[in-house]
């Protein structure tokens, strides 16, 4: 792996010139505005915002972090010049031969250069954006890992839940629903009647972000996963205050407890969801009290705030893989590639039509694999899935709707969903409709389909390989 810490992966991305430097933003609004519009360009740029209104000149903020395939690629330790199907076909391929590194632990760390306790913590001295206008509030963990022990079993969670300060030394932290790791292990604690030690890690190095947002089973280290990312072991340096182990290269660390559910509550949220909608109403929360903040000099807050598809967390669809592997686990031959679009909730599957019945096959599969996603589409192998131009071109002519759409009911969806009724929702029904567009050639004239006048795949691969600085002017490029 060529970065060590968000720094280090900071340095590799203003090495291909995908990072822009930002001064003087303001953090309310502003910095989320300046990074929404960033990424709706072409490039999608990281950002680094300095300078920033009404803090000194040190304390940052990092933006659209691996929001497009090369910097997603580049945190993964894949080559960023692949294709962006080839890159999610490489990172399948290194994740089913992952080899766990478990981390070390180290008796120092950066995060320790500066430290705060009791009456001098003070969360307003960091800059911490309200990301989007009706946001209930300002959020320092919009990408932030959140560590906690399970008192049975010892076993240590680092997933990503959302973090709103809610003052100089209060913030909570937001699970979702019940069924979390973070929220069954702080039921554990409370059930015992005692709060529960947290810890909230802010400016994490990007294969830890990666994990955390990995749906590992219950006993399974992110740490672990983070290792085998990076192919090396994470390095990790017990918390003064709660004795969890904390990431050593993190840059802003906030160590305290959780107290129970039914003591003191504050209004969290809302705030933007990755629907590009809010999807919950302010609801009382439980309040994680901040005993210590630790962080580096001139610290770094990596900011990851939802986005109105199609802006992603990620520029690899990580649950089309997911699907991807479905689909071949389930005996799908043939499948050339799998992309998801609208932030994961528009699914494609491109194939090598073998037999009739094979797109259909394929579609199914994918649509019961398909979190909250209601449109599935199947494409012949010439399709570039992860080209949207290039499938709603199959869609428009290869497509019969009278023959060629399928309506499944009751599919897989969640209560972040936008289309579902509120008083659905209250009842419990999380489920909706799903369609599967086949916009394939009709296998039984095959044959007879016109001939597209297109460079097949492999045909412009070789004149990109050849022409393309050329053409863009840029030596970067592949």
């Amino acid at each position: 792996m060529t970065y060590k810490d968000l720094r280090g992966f900071i340095a590799e991305v203003e090495k291909v010139n995908l990072l822009r430097h930002i001064h003087g933003a303001h953090p309310n609004l502003e910095i989320g505005g300046i990074t929404e519009v960033a990424a709706q360009l072409p490039e999608c740029p990281a950002l680094l915002f300095d300078r920033i209104v009404g803090y000194p000149a040190g304390f940052r903020i990092f933006t659209n972090p691996i929001n497009t395939p090369q910097r997603a690629a580049l945190a993964l330790g894949i080559d960023p010049k692949l294709r962006p199907v080839e890159a999610l076909q490489a990172w399948m391929k290194k994740r089913l031969n992952l080899k766990i590194h478990r981390p070390v632990t180290v008796k120092d760390a950066p995060f320790l250069e500066n430290s705060d306790e009791g009456e001098a913590v003070d969360l307003g001295k960091f800059p911490v954006p309200v990301w989007h206008r009706s946001d209930g509030g300002p959020y320092i963990g919009s990408g932030s890992i959140i560590v906690m022990r399970d008192p049975d079993t010892g076993w240590i969670n680092a997933s990503i839940y959302r973090v709103q300060v809610h003052g100089k030394n209060k913030v909570t932290v937001q699970f979702d629903h019940p069924g979390r790791h973070g929220a069954i292990i702080a039921k554990k604690y409370w059930d015992q009647g005692k709060p529960c030690p947290i810890v909230v890690v802010n400016g994490e190095d990007p294969a830890l972000f990666i994990a955390g947002f990995e749906s590992l089973p219950s006993g399974y280290s992110e740490f672990d996963f983070a290792g085998a990312i990076r192919e090396e072991p994470v390095e990790l340096c017990l918390g003064p205050k709660t004795g969890l182990p904390i990431p050593a290269h993190a840059e802003i660390i906030l160590e305290g407890v959780f107290q129970p559910a039914t003591g003191e509550t504050l209004m969290e949220g809302p705030f933007g969801e990755f629907t590009g909608y809010y999807a919950s109403e302010r609801r009382p929360l439980p309040i994680m009290e901040v005993d210590a903040i630790h962080y580096r000099n001139d610290p770094v807050l990596l900011g990851s705030p939802p986005l109105k598809p199609p802006r992603h967390h990620c520029g690899l669809p990580f649950r089309g893989a997911g699907i991807w592997s479905n689909l071949e686990n389930s005996g799908i031959t043939d499948v050339v590639g799998v992309w998801q679009h609208v932030s994961s909730l528009m699914t494609v599957v491109s194939l090598k039509q073998r037999y009739d019945g094979h797109a259909k096959r394929a579609g199914l599969v994918a649509a019961g694999n398909a979190y909250m996603g209601r449109i599935v589409v199947v494409v012949d192998e010439d399709i570039d899935p992860s080209n949207i131009n290039d499938v709603m071109w199959a869609i428009a002519t290869r497509s019969e709707p009278s023959e060629t759409v399928d309506i499944i009911r009751n599919g897989w969806s969640s209560t972040l969903d936008p289309r579902i009724p509120p008083w659905e929702k209250e009842k419990g029904i999380t489920s909706h409709s799903k369609m599967i567009i086949n916009a394939c050639r009709p296998f039984s004239w095959i044959s007879q389909f016109p001939r597209t006048t297109a460079m097949s795949p492999e045909e412009a691969r070789e004149i990109e390989d050849k022409w393309l600085g050329a053409i863009t002017g840029r030596n970067d490029v592949p």
